[in-house]
């Protein structure tokens, strides 16, 4: 006799945590240029030190480092360097118009692996890729 187990899914969400050196920078690019809204924050000595962002079902945190004080941290380098986060979505193209209008200037959409690929650079160096699938052929590049 065998007894079915039906197990609950654990894990939720992926949720970045990104390091950033500005967090008012950082809000006017996630914020104001992205569209992405505040959820959660931790208010400490009277600045915003740590948020949780939304923009649809996807989100992100950020916390800016202390270079003094309690908990200092330095980092060796730029904090994003190498760092890509990608979001699927449904029209890429749409985000690529929406933030242009926003002031923010997104490198140029191109057809990867059967999506369209729309790529921001953070104040930071962090790449986010917002990404949508397309039947138009491989390495097309966006034309307004």
């Amino acid at each position: 006799m065998s007894v079915e187990t039906k197990t609950e899914v654990n894990v939720q969400q992926a949720v970045p945590f990104f390091n950033v050196s500005d967090m008012e920078q950082s809000l006017r690019f996630y914020q104001d240029g992205l569209g992405f809204t505040m959820k959660y924050k931790w208010i400490d000595e009277g600045k915003l030190r740590w948020c949780w962002l939304e923009l649809g079902n996807a989100a992100l945190m950020l916390q800016e480092y202390r270079t003094e004080g309690h908990n200092p941290w330095k980092p060796e380098g730029k904090v994003g360097v190498g760092v890509s986060v990608c979001l699927m979505c449904r029209d890429a193209l749409s985000i690529y118009r929406e933030s242009r209008s926003r002031g923010l200037e997104p490198r140029k959409p191109f057809v990867g692996n059967a999506l369209w690929v729309v790529n921001f650079k953070d104040p930071d160096g962090y790449v986010i890729c917002f990404e949508s699938p397309t039947d138009v052929p491989e390495e097309t590049e966006y034309t307004e």
